[in-house]
């Protein structure tokens, strides 16, 4: 009989061998055991379960890197580039590009696979029609948010997602809890589960900046809106 190891109900492994209580009884869930004296020999590998599909919404590619590694153990995650704040239409492609040679890079558990969304900073504008002269991570950036979140949960929605998340925590600069709480409001209005996160914490930040040196990614030194944007 070949000693291959085996997964039985009865938990007792060793060498591919099983010694049930009750030898030549079958101990196998699928009733398929192969008897031999007083050993059992389960003949059926153990099905293979499929892990829960993740939207992630990411902001950019070195925000991303941390989160993707993590996650990918857990979830076969569908990354969501929907990002209206970065107005300038060729700082938007540049950070597009490197979200997509990230993925192809990154060893992955899972297949990491990517959803497109459309170029559209118009939205962006309208949702922070007078608010130009926030100051920075306030009311403006929570109206951002939403946007992006409630976009990534329709999303998730249409496509049959388990979960939907966002890589928006990772920055020591935006506000978790406000995150979290548009996220868990915006999943019961669409009636998908949200992931609540605080990515930066653990070293998060400091492993997704390792990571970005080490796959070489364009940093940007603001968050993609004209608001942000330092002055030249």
């Amino acid at each position: 009989m070949a000693n291959i190891k085996r997964n039985c109900i009865k938990g007792h492994i060793k060498d591919g061998f099983v010694k049930p209580e009750n030898a030549g009884t079958s101990c196998c869930i699928f009733g398929d055991c192969i008897t031999d004296g007083d050993v059992i020999c389960c003949s059926f590998r153990e099905p293979r379960v499929e892990k829960p599909r993740l939207l992630l919404h990411s902001c950019c590619a070195p925000c991303s890197s941390y989160v993707l590694a993590y996650l990918n153990k857990y979830f076969n995650i569908t990354v969501f580039y929907y990002n209206p704040n970065i107005t300038n239409k060729e700082e938007y492609l540049k950070r597009k590009q490197e979200q997509i040679r990230l993925i192809s890079e990154l060893p992955a558990i899972n297949k990491i696979n990517i959803l497109d969304a459309d170029y559209n900073p118009e939205k962006f504008f309208e949702i922070s029609k007078g608010l130009e002269n926030c100051r920075e991570g306030g009311e403006r950036c929570f109206k951002c948010y939403k946007l992006r979140l409630e976009a990534t949960a329709k999303a998730a929605k249409e496509n049959s997602f388990n979960y939907f998340c966002t890589t928006l925590t990772i920055s020591p600069l935006k506000n978790a809890q406000k995150i979290n709480e548009m996220g868990q409001m915006l999943g019961d209005e669409y009636q998908i589960s949200f992931l609540p996160s605080d990515f930066k914490k653990k070293e998060g930040f400091k492993k997704s900046i390792e990571l970005s040196s080490q796959y070489n990614l364009y940093r940007q030194n603001y968050c993609g809106c004209i608001y942000s944007k330092p002055k030249e």
